[in-house]
């Protein structure tokens, strides 16, 4: 049994962010990061609007760098995710983890930081052809689709930067919007149609994948005519949102309907003391690198607080 002051449950912007305001505040911060470690900007090329790198950054290295951030001031990066949780609703009690070697651990404070999944369409085609040319991932799987036709769907902000991801590297990229107009910034918006290799169909739907075991095209559906069309590609991805990732909590934290940690006012306390909640977790308005680290820092902070508030260990 490992007894801690502070455990961090998952990595990325937030995460990361926590540990480095937990660390300097001598909370002795460990982290795990979970099932995909640096979250979901390790699958983004560019990242423009990060304070701090005026000529961007990809992913990748901004998160190594987060994380090297992070261990600089002693926290403990342990590559792994938590099992199971049992939470006390106790003010000043005890948290109790299993993770995934099914080590037991004590901790005073948890910061959950565990993020959001892509969503899929659901349909039966796409699901058996996931990893046979379907992907949710365009900057992990695009190289492999060089020169070649795709298509992508999706109306919002990662749809509109895949597709002209994917514009760079593929012959052509149909893209299909199931409203009369896409969710995305109109800086998105713009790059999207100055790109003359993005093919935008508007009120359109994927009616099925066709293919045996990779894909060979789509069968595509206007949703107000009712009209279909079929069209040759060689790679489908999906861009239609994420889900938190919060499964292990359900039951024991509130969420809104969605299945988002719901936060108390402006601070990251969850309904459990001790517990707070940061980053895309908790946050589906803006899912924002910055907005996830802000978050990860007043997580740190309202844990240091707590951490203080306690009898037994501020001695008061």
């Amino acid at each position: 049994m490992e007894n801690l002051e502070t455990l961090i449950i998952g990595s990325g912007p937030a995460g990361y962010t926590a540990a480095i305001y937990a660390a300097r505040a001598d909370l002795k911060p460990v982290i795990y990061t979970g099932l995909e470690p640096g979250g979901q900007l390790t699958t983004t090329t560019e990242v423009d609007n990060f304070p701090g790198y005026p000529q961007g950054i990809d992913g990748p290295t901004m998160m190594v760098q987060l994380q090297e951030q992070a261990e600089r001031f002693g926290t403990e990066v342990r590559v792994g995710f938590i099992n199971n949780v049992e939470f006390s609703s106790k003010y000043g009690g005890i948290h109790k983890v299993i993770t995934d070697s099914g080590k037991e651990i004590n901790t005073r404070s948890i910061i959950i930081s565990t993020g959001a999944s892509a969503k899929y369409l659901g349909i039966p085609s796409e699901q058996r052809l996931r990893g046979g040319g379907v992907s949710a991932c365009a900057v992990c799987d695009g190289f492999f689709y060089k020169g070649q036709e795709v298509a992508l769907v999706g109306g919002g902000d990662t749809a509109a930067e895949e597709a002209t991801y994917l514009a760079k590297i593929c012959s052509k990229v149909t893209m299909l919007v199931r409203k009369d107009h896409m969710r995305a910034s109109k800086a998105m918006q713009h790059r999207v149609n100055n790109t003359s290799n993005i093919d935008l169909k508007y009120n359109t739907e994927i009616d099925e994948v066709l293919g045996e075991n990779v894909v060979e095209g789509i069968r595509m559906k206007n949703n107000i005519t009712g009209s279909t069309e079929e069209i040759k590609i060689t790679g489908l991805f999906i861009a239609i949102g994420h889900k938190p990732n919060t499964e292990i909590f359900k039951g024991k934290l509130e969420m809104d309907q969605e299945g988002y940690i719901i936060t108390k006012g402006k601070s990251t306390s969850t309904n459990i003391p001790g517990v707070f909640a940061s980053g895309d977790v908790q946050d589906k308005e803006y899912r924002q690198a910055v907005t996830a680290a802000g978050t990860g820092c007043m997580a740190a902070l309202d844990a240091e607080r707590y951490l203080q508030s306690i009898p037994n260990v501020n001695g008061s």
